[in-house]
């Protein structure tokens, strides 16, 4: 029997593996979530500045969108549950590491060292399930169980991170993943088959290092640019690096017969539709969070539980959602889900910006409905999207790049919104200038929910479906080349 694909599992198996993909994700999304409501916490402990609590968080995400796509390509290339059991070990001694830190810079580094692992989870547990469910309707159906584990642990982490700092302490956040790192390992052990793509891909070194300093410098540029300037000469280095990796990387990968990724995935509108969403969505995400938990314990001095359970309804509706929107891209395509989510995600934006819905608590409360049904419904079509169209030997690259959207979008969200909102408080501590100081981040996350509407009105038509088709012959080509000969 080839490994290059799973063997036909029993129904039963299959949803073992997709629940011991969605354990993984589950510790993943909630450890990075929950971490925010125990900065101030840990902040204390540790004597940190604002800014080292910045890089308990950075040091997390630029690790992991700077090695997501290796990690996929690599799953594809050597076997995804080895590459996938790797990553649960590394994170869950990440996470141990984590709770043992004497100090700030221990703290930062094995923050590293679960990113490491946590890149080995995401991508290949989305390829994982892409070749475990082979029937279009039930693969859309599982991922939208898996899109619902995302807005879940996203959204539910504050709540579940005010619970465990407020009653244990900041480590416990970390030491939750102990036990369910280790389960799912074993887990993987037992049920999961190995499979890999049919023609074992060469690496791509050089790609690999473009990728990374096109994301680091980046990132490094949009955290450092409200403190050091948008025009300091260290801010336009790191944005000129970015800028000539881009240009490089763009200019290499279509030469290699074998890329980390393959440039020509982009000319599916349906799939470059999905990386801007996943961006703006996540963007819109983070920024809700991080503007809402400011507003809630620095304004209205709620404790982190109580926080989080202000936000509650987004979390519940994003529950409910996640699953709705999956069993609908299944029967309906993506298109429905898109263009409620962008809806409900403008309209829940405007309410902050237009209406100031924070300080009328019935109106906050419909604020975060709206947020969690839009939330709740946009992972679905954004995974299904990413990876439905692209031949399944790259089907750990592909969920990747819809990976590392997401990384990249709560980067930016997180730094845009920041730089914003630290800008209109500058030189006020009240109530209502907070409020004020808010109003131009709420328009920002509004034009993300708007743009995830019109983007999704777009590329979910007759003729994005059409350039889809048109990818995934010229994506094909090649093994029906290599193929012939054979046959002959």
């Amino acid at each position: 029997m080839s490994v290059a694909t799973s063997p036909q599992l029993s129904h039963r198996r299959r949803m073992l593996v997709l629940g011991i993909c969605c354990m993984s994700l589950l510790i993943v999304s909630l450890d990075n979530t929950a971490l925010n409501v125990a900065l101030p916490s840990m902040q204390r402990e540790l004597d940190a500045s604002v800014a080292g609590m910045q890089w308990t968080i950075d040091a997390y995400t630029l690790v992991l969108a700077s090695l997501l796509m290796l990690a996929g390509s690599t799953a594809d290339r050597i076997g995804r549950r080895k590459v996938f059991m790797a990553g649960l070990v590394l994170f869950t001694l990440g996470s141990l590491l984590c709770s043992l830190a004497p100090n700030l810079a221990s703290l930062v580094a094995f923050r590293a060292v679960q990113a490491i692992g946590g890149s080995m989870l995401n991508p290949v547990a989305m390829s994982i399930i892409t070749n475990t469910f082979t029937d279009p309707r039930e693969r859309a159906r599982a991922i939208g169980v898996w899109g619902g584990v995302v807005g879940i642990s996203m959204a539910a982490g504050p709540l579940i991170g005010g619970l465990l700092v407020d009653s244990v302490g900041w480590r416990s956040i970390f030491w939750v993943n102990l036990p369910v790192g280790l389960a799912a390992l074993l887990l993987t052990l037992r049920y999961v088959p190995e499979s890999r793509a049919p023609k074992a891909r060469k690496a791509d070194p050089v790609g690999q290092l473009l990728v990374i300093a096109l994301l680091a410098s980046l990132t490094y540029a949009i955290i450092e640019a409200p403190e050091a300037g948008w025009g300091s000469p260290l801010t336009l280095s790191l944005a000129g690096v970015a800028v000539l990796a881009l240009v490089a990387l763009v200019l290499y990968e279509p030469r290699r017969a074998e890329p980390l990724i393959d440039l020509r995935f982009f000319r599916s509108a349906p799939f470059s539709g999905a990386t801007v969403i996943a961006i703006c969505a996540f963007a819109s995400l983070a920024g809700f969070l991080f503007l809402n938990t400011l507003y809630l314990q620095n304004v209205r001095g709620l404790s982190a539980l109580h926080a989080g359970l202000y936000m509650l309804p987004m979390a519940a509706m994003t529950f409910v959602c996640a699953p709705l929107s999956g069993r609908l891209v299944g029967t309906r395509g993506p298109r429905l889900s898109l263009l409620i989510a962008g809806t409900a995600m403008t309209a829940s934006a405007v309410l902050f910006a237009g209406f100031k819905a924070e300080t009328n608590t019935a109106l906050m409360f419909t604020g975060y409905v709206l947020f969690g049904i839009g939330f709740g419904v946009v992972n679905a079509p954004i995974t299904n999207t990413a990876v439905s169209g692209m031949p399944r030997a790259q089907a750990g690259v592909a969920a990747a790049v819809a990976s590392t959207s997401r990384q990249v979008g709560s980067t930016l969200g997180v730094a845009v919104i920041g730089a914003v909102i630290a800008a209109g408080v500058s030189g006020t501590s009240s109530a209502d200038g907070f409020v004020e100081a808010a109003v131009p981040a709420w328009w920002v996350i509004a034009g993300c929910g708007l743009a995830v509407l019109l983007v999704g009105a777009l590329t979910s038509g007759k003729w994005a479906k059409g350039t889809a088709l048109r990818t995934a012959g010229r994506l094909a080509e090649p093994a029906v080349q290599e193929a012939s000969p054979a046959r002959a």
